[in-house]
């Protein structure tokens, strides 16, 4: 799947589009001991720039063997790949962790963004204090599970940087999204 993606964003970038791809890992993907020279290898293979590559983990794969996935990080961020730690929220890390991994964004889990409507405020003090928190650690931070308006207006007073869900766009085939942002009126930020 990261050939593919990284052939995919390669194709993109032939064309004019300098769009990022992102590429969830597992556990078992870190403990791969050639997983930092494959990914070098891909990326030079089709020359494309890594900042163009970001690697998505979940806070349980960081955490099987923290100090493993500290090394992996460390050496992926040096050749100038980005990494993200998705559904943050639901997983058991320290915030000790979280403030020496190299990671350059902390995606907000769906479960709580998707509840900010309610008339419970629960998840929307998670959602801001969440956002707080990455931005106090210099990092990007992005609500998964925009689904309406009403979300992705909350998360805009909240100050979260990025958003993704159905609202915004539904998955689609790579062949698709040219077309898609032909006629979107989302702004793309640069890569």
């Amino acid at each position: 799947m990261l050939g593919e993606a990284i052939e995919q964003c390669h194709a993109w970038q032939h064309k004019g589009r300098d769009l990022a791809v992102s590429v969830n890992l597992s556990a078992r993907n870190l403990q791969d001991v050639q997983l930092v020279e494959h990914i070098t290898g891909l990326l030079e293979t089709r020359s494309l720039p890594a900042r163009l590559l970001r690697l998505e983990l979940t806070e349980s794969a960081m955490m099987a063997d923290p100090t493993h996935a500290a090394s992996v990080l460390a050496s992926l961020e040096a050749r100038g790949v980005a990494m993200a730690i998705d559904d943050f929220g639901t997983g058991y890390s320290s915030l000790t962790y979280l403030r020496r991994l190299p990671v350059s964004e902390l995606k907000i889990d769906k479960s709580f963004v998707m509840g900010m409507t309610s008339l419970e405020q629960e998840d929307t003090l998670i959602v801001r204090s969440t956002s707080e928190l990455g931005h106090n650690l210099g990092l990007s931070v992005v609500a998964e599970g925009v689904e309406d308006r009403r979300t992705l207006e909350l998360l805009g007073t909240i100050g979260c940087d990025g958003a993704q869900g159905y609202f915004i766009g539904r998955p689609m085939p790579a062949a698709d999204l040219d077309r898609w942002l032909a006629g979107s009126t989302w702004a793309l930020r640069p890569a």
